[in-house]
């Protein structure tokens, strides 16, 4: 099949959202199908980092002031999103995609402005969810006013309901597009993880040198978005407690954007208790991840996404500490990692104490963890996708 993929964001950035755009893309080109991705003007380049045949293309860079490549809501994206209704248009129209797969709430309602303009054109319009629209904004300090959030909840309400399928990377959102829908055609399509990237790396001590890490600390890793809506200010905040009573604790923190972590560790003489890397490769991700003994995602509930890092942690033999939520805990069990009823720094540094002091348990949630990663390859999710197409067309 011709597959035309919107992703209404700086693709390729080193993040959560564009791996699961890449890697579902990488995954269906492996199966055999052809896949063009229309994004922003900015962003990395995939093709400098592996051989693939994933077309990207981009819009014209009117917009040449617009750097930012983190996540998060900005209104210029408005006028970005305007261009890139006119590429899509212009590649419905030259390339006749059998399907077109909206990533996010933008590129939905972007797919579906292309179905009412191709009204004759029997393309298949995927809508691939991520997490809430408006929970994604609350989290990062918009729609105060509460007029302004009511129109954003009934607009999240109607792209719900966008697609001839769609599919959600949290279980727990398949209910409330179903009832958006008004029919079953809403699928569970997990984050996964490239099982790949993990295989044939250095042992841990090895890593610790490349990244110039004391080889013989406990080390707990962070690797992801530095923002507020990741809960990462738990973690940070939980650092100069943690060393503090625990001298052999040691922090890596790797993503962006990193000048407030840095400061903070600065302002707490932390610099010896602490390694930042930043930018984070994506494709180095998996060094990162497998020379830490502990890895913490401290992201909440609260904007109803999935947390694909955890994934990455599980195939690196890492204990992992997180929030106690559905999902991780269908990534996880419930024995793959110490769970938080509440995301705060004293829980994080209590759990790291606890691990500190039994190795072993560390050991077994490690050992847990990797046995069900398998699983979550991201093989099986695009075998996933070329059903759900196949059997929706």
């Amino acid at each position: 099949m011709k597959i035309l993929m919107i992703a209404p964001t700086p693709f390729f950035s080193h993040r959560g959202t564009h791996i699961r755009i890449y890697e579902e893309a990488r995954a269906l080109e492996k199966l055999g199908h052809e896949i063009v991705i229309v994004t922003y003007h900015n962003g990395d380049d995939i093709h400098k980092y592996i051989e693939t045949k994933i077309d990207v293309r981009r819009i014209r860079r009117w917009l040449f002031w617009y750097k930012k490549t983190e996540a998060g809501p900005d209104w210029q994206k408005v006028l970005l999103n305007i261009f890139l209704i006119r590429k899509t248009f212009y590649m419905i129209r030259t390339w006749k995609p059998d399907v077109v797969h909206g990533h996010l709430h933008e590129g939905a309602l972007i797919g579906k402005m292309m179905r009412i303009i191709f009204f004759w054109r029997k393309f298949l319009l995927v809508s691939d969810f991520h997490g809430s629209l408006v929970n994604e904004m609350k989290s990062h300090g918009y729609l105060k006013i509460s007029w302004l959030k009511s129109i954003f909840n009934f607009l999240e309400r109607k792209i719900n309901s966008i697609g001839d399928v769609a599919v959600v990377s949290d279980k727990n959102n398949v209910k409330i597009i179903k009832n958006a829908r008004g029919d079953e055609k809403a699928f569970h399509v997990s984050d996964g993880v490239n099982v790949d990237y993990y295989k044939d790396l250095d042992d841990k001590k090895n890593l610790r040198k490349k990244f110039n890490i004391p080889v013989d600390k406990f080390v707990v890793v962070y690797t992801g978005a530095l923002i507020e809506n990741k809960g990462v200010k738990h973690l940070i905040n939980s650092i100069k407690k943690t060393v503090k009573n625990l001298p052999d604790v040691y922090f890596v923190i790797g993503g962006f954007p990193a000048g407030w972590v840095r400061n903070y560790i600065a302002k707490n003489n932390l610099e010896k208790s602490v390694t930042v890397i930043s930018p984070l490769n994506y494709f180095s991700l998996a060094e990162v991840n497998s020379l830490a003994d502990v890895a913490v995602d401290p992201k909440d509930n609260s904007v109803q996404q999935a947390s694909g890092k955890i994934l990455h942690y599980m195939v690196a033999k890492t204990a992992i500490i997180c929030c106690d939520r559905a999902i991780n805990r269908n990534y996880l069990g419930d024995d793959g990692g110490v769970y938080l009823s509440e995301v705060n720094a004293e829980n994080i540094c209590q759990s790291v104490k606890k691990l500190y002091n039994d190795r072993e348990l560390v050991k077994n949630y490690a050992e847990n963890a990797f046995r069900r990663a398998e699983k979550f390859s991201w093989k099986k999710i695009g075998e996933q996708l070329e059903g759900i197409y196949k059997s929706n067309k």
